[in-house]
């Protein structure tokens, strides 16, 4: 007999809502336990009642949406910057062997460097002010933009770059012709990770030196002990890091099944 379960045997076990459902109450109920327990610091967990009425109080107020909306301009202006600044390097390093392996260790090294050392010189070079953020977003946004643009690069098909030689192509419509359309899965990957990136970077930023967004509301709370309006700004990042993920998500599908479609 196999080991496989058949689909009526499947049928007959939890639904994938229930797990989810029930890993939520779970979750719920063992952080009230912990924070009634007396185990911890008193009100360093705060019970999940408290930090539902501080979310109320946060969402049925006009400043977390003026430091929702900075946050998120800042992590998406500086993704745009640093994605085109990725996609226009990836494209010229992937187009020359010669320079890509001159430029590429040194790419790699900054990479993996962590981009919070990077902060006193964005904060000397741009201000304390919305810039350096941007300025931080699209350094984050960089790095893996351009790995993924170079990838797609390597992986077009000869012959296709042939053809717009034949054409007699300008750079730019070979761009948007071919090597767009022919890097779009790769690139897409990069684009996706790098948004998350962006979003980091701003809220590193935030943290460490700001006036205003969610990073900073977060380390007001967090100075001012008031933990149970910390843990529901904690809450409004995590939804929106989720709801941003998948909505790149769904955007990234979509272009994906528009690829695979079968010309008529």
């Amino acid at each position: 007999m196999s080991d496989l379960a058949s689909p009526a045997a499947e049928a007959k076990g939890p639904s994938v809502a229930t797990i989810k459902i029930a890993t939520i109450v779970v979750l719920l109920a063992a952080w009230q336990l912990i924070a009634v327990s007396g185990l911890l610091y008193k009100g360093l967990v705060p019970p999940p009642l408290a930090v539902a009425s501080a979310l109320l109080t946060e969402l049925s107020g006009a400043v977390l949406y003026r430091d929702l909306g900075i946050t998120l301009f800042t992590s998406f202006s500086g993704f745009v910057i640093g994605s085109l600044i990725a996609l226009l390097v990836g494209i010229w390093l992937g187009s020359s062997t010669f320079f890509r392996r001159a430029f590429e260790p040194y790419i790699l090294a900054l990479a993996g460097t962590p981009k919070i050392i990077f902060l006193p010189i964005l904060f000397l070079v741009f201000g304390l002010g919305v810039e350096s953020k941007i300025a931080k977003s699209a350094m984050s946004a960089f790095f893996p933009v351009v790995f993924s643009t170079i990838s797609g690069y390597l992986q077009i098909r000869l012959i296709l770059l042939r053809v717009g030689d034949s054409f007699h192509l300008r750079w730019l419509q070979k761009v948007r012709m071919i090597y767009l359309p022919a890097m779009l899965p790769s690139l897409l990957v990069g684009l996706r990770l790098g948004l998350a990136m962006s979003i980091i970077g701003v809220l590193s930023a935030e943290i460490a030196y700001s006036d205003a967004g969610l990073g900073y509301r977060l380390m007001r709370y967090s100075d001012q002990f008031q933990i149970p309006s910390m843990y529901a700004t904690i809450i409004v990042i995590f939804a929106l890091a989720s709801l941003v993920n998948a909505g790149f998500n769904h955007f990234q599908r979509s272009r994906l099944r528009y690829l695979e479609r079968p010309s008529e």
